[in-house]
Parts: structure tokens; C-alpha cells; sequence
């Protein structure tokens, strides 16, 4: 067989790269406008309000196993709210990450279930987000609650659906006065309600230390919840980032170099850039490094968020402790830096 000369081959090379570039450059074009399309958030999806006599599905999404006797703990402070507690199929077994997506989904499906409450944080929620029947959830919408590691659920869900989630109160949460109130006026009473009001000031401010970062209104959709998940899920088809965001954050036993690190990392994301308001919450036990025992969260707020010269405070009852708020993830809201207020502009439940 004769061998074609160098030339010949030079040239076959060349016009078969230069298809190949053709063909990439549509791919990245096609590529691109899909993008664009996918970037748009979908249209604000509420779930029904809660009701007295409302079954309340308890699942486990997290890799923490529950121990016995939590159950009819979180049954005690359900039925006080007048809510009846049912069980996923599986909430008592360390099941797969599959199976754990299957307890959501089949609870969503549920006609009976009004509401999905986990019992408890943990580690491993994000592993459910590939598994979960997105398009079941957008067509039965119901109330997804809570927060740490369950985060990750309610920041997927929301960016795949448009479904308002809600970050606050899980099962083995202190179920105190305060974050019982705030769950009824957002969950049951379907409120407008201004969250962190100077009603609730005296009550919470002396352990949540409110600071103005920087004064002013802002309005958009809040999006949030813990730091460490949120900065795990940059990149992913789970966490849209946009324009339009009034971004909430709150951590808890990170000490603040990865406090510092984290917020990096949205910063060179160019999640931080595009905010239109900031609010962090609680860092609970969150220690200066032990290279640098000056390193507060006040610091490492002023370096990362006060140069962007949005509105921004601290000290939201956003997090690890015991007096929380429901905050509604994907709601559009308004934000004083200078009161220290969420006030939302519509109410979260149909």
C-alpha cells in the first residue's frame, strides 16, 4: 500500500482540524445558548400553607443515622403545632444515597404528606440532589424545611424547580417560643412578615450582636443558608447564581481562616460580585485560627463585603441556635443593612 506523503498528510490534518475547531465552536455556541436559557431561574413556585390536622412527613436525608427515641421527641413538638408526623418509609435505616432520594420523592408524591421535615443534619445531603424527581416536585409543590447540611436540598430544589424552600427549624431543633412564632406567621399564617423586626430586637439582639456592614435598601430573592455547603455546590446545576440575589449565610465550628476561605471562593466564583444585598447570620463556635488569634468574623466580613459597597449586616438569628427564623429560600424580599430587617414582599404559601 502506498503511503501518502508528508504533505498530503500535513493537509488532511489541517482540514481535519479545522472541521473539528468548526464542530467545537457550534458545540461551545449551542453550548452557550443552552446556558443562557438554563441561567434564567424559573418562575417563583409557593407551596400550600399549613393547616391544623396537616400530616408532616419526618425523613432522614442526611448519613447521620437516627437514634432511638428521636422520633417521638420531634412527634412531641409537631402535634403541638397541631400537625400529625409520619414516617418515611425508610427514616430509620442508613440507606443509600438513592434511597434516601426515593424517601423524597416518594413523599412528595404523597397527596396526603403537606409538608417534608428532616430530622436532623449532618453530612451527605448533596448526594441526593442527582437522584431527586425534580419534575414530581415541581407538579406536587409542598414545604421543605430546614437548615446545616439540609441546605443543600433546599438550594437544589429551589434552582431546579423554582419551588420557595425554607431554612429554619428541623426535628431535633430547641422548638422554643420564638422560632415556633416566626414557623406559624410564615408557615401557617401566611404573613408578608418582616423578619428581624425592631419588635424582635431586644429579644434576639443580645446574642445575635446586629452590625451595619454597610447601610442601605436592597431588593431580590434570598438565597442561602450554611456557608461550607453552599461553597461545596459552586459550579453546579444546583446553585444558580444571579443578579438578583439577597444572599444569607451562617456557619457553625469553622474556625475563620475557612471562614475566610470560603468566602473566597464565592468571590472567585463571582457569586459575591453579583449580590445585591448581603446577611450573615450566626457563626456558632466558629475560633480565630491559632496563627492568628485576631481573625474575627467582624474582620473577615469588612475584607470580603464591605468593599463591594452593597447593603449588608450581621447578627440575623440565621443558623445554629436555638431562636431561628423561617427565612424563605427564592422569595422576593426587601433588606435594611441599617435596621437590620428581611422584609418579605410577598407571602411565602399559597
Amino acid at each position: 500500500m502506498e503511503m501518502p506523503s508528508r504533505r498530503t498528510f500535513l493537509g488532511a490534518t489541517v482540514a481535519g482540524v479545522a472541521t473539528a475547531t468548526a464542530g467545537m465552536r457550534q458545540v461551545r455556541a449551542a453550548a452557550g445558548r443552552k446556558e443562557r436559557r438554563g441561567a434564567s431561574r424559573p418562575a417563583v413556585l409557593r407551596p400550600p400553607r399549613l393547616q391544623r390536622g396537616d400530616a408532616v412527613a419526618l425523613i432522614n436525608p442526611c448519613s447521620v443515622p437516627i437514634e432511638p427515641g428521636d422520633v417521638e421527641v420531634v412527634r412531641g413538638a409537631v402535634e403541638s403545632l397541631g400537625l400529625r408526623l409520619v414516617g418515611a418509609p425508610e427514616v430509620n435505616a442508613r440507606e443509600s444515597a438513592a434511597a434516601r432520594a426515593a424517601d423524597l420523592n416518594a413523599m412528595f408524591a404523597d397527596p396526603r404528606i403537606k409538608a417534608l421535615l428532616p430530622m436532623r443534619g449532618g453530612w451527605g445531603c448533596a448526594r441526593l440532589l442527582q437522584h431527586l424527581d425534580y419534575a414530581t416536585i415541581a407538579s406536587h409543590p409542598k414545604i421543605l424545611i430546614g437548615y446545616s447540611d439540609v441546605a443543600a436540598l433546599l438550594l437544589g430544589v429551589n434552582a431546579r424547580t423554582g419551588l420557595v424552600t425554607f431554612h429554619g427549624p428541623m426535628g431535633n431543633s430547641a422548638w422554643v417560643p420564638f422560632t415556633v412564632e416566626h414557623l406559624r406567621r410564615i408557615l401557617f399564617a401566611g404573613e408578608a412578615a418582616t423578619l428581624c423586626s425592631d419588635s424582635d430586637a431586644a429579644e434576639v439582639r443580645p446574642e445575635t450582636r446586629f452590625r451595619t456592614i454597610t447601610a442601605g435598601r436592597a431588593r431580590g430573592r434570598l438565597l442561602g443558608g450554611n456557608l461550607t455547603v453552599l461553597a461545596s455546590m459552586v459550579g453546579s446545576p444546583y446553585l444558580r447564581g444571579a443578579d438578583d440575589v439577597i444572599l444569607f449565610l451562617e456557619e457553625i465550628r469553622e474556625p475563620m481562616s475557612e471562614v475566610d476561605r470560603m468566602l473566597t471562593t464565592l468571590e472567585l466564583a463571582g457569586i459575591l460580585g453579583r449580590v445585591r444585598g448581603f446577611v450573615f447570620g450566626q457563626c456558632t463556635s466558629c475560633s480565630a485560627p491559632a496563627l492568628d488569634d485576631s481573625l474575627t468574623l467582624d474582620r473577615v466580613l469588612d475584607d470580603h463585603v464591605r468593599p463591594l459597597g452593597i447593603p449588608a449586616w450581621r447578627g440575623a438569628p440565621i443558623g445554629h441556635v436555638e431562636q431561628q427564623l423561617t427565612v424563605p429560600i427564592g422569595l422576593p424580599v426587601e433588606m435594611d443593612a441599617s435596621r437590620g430587617t428581611i422584609r418579605l414582599l410577598e407571602p411565602a404559601v399559597t
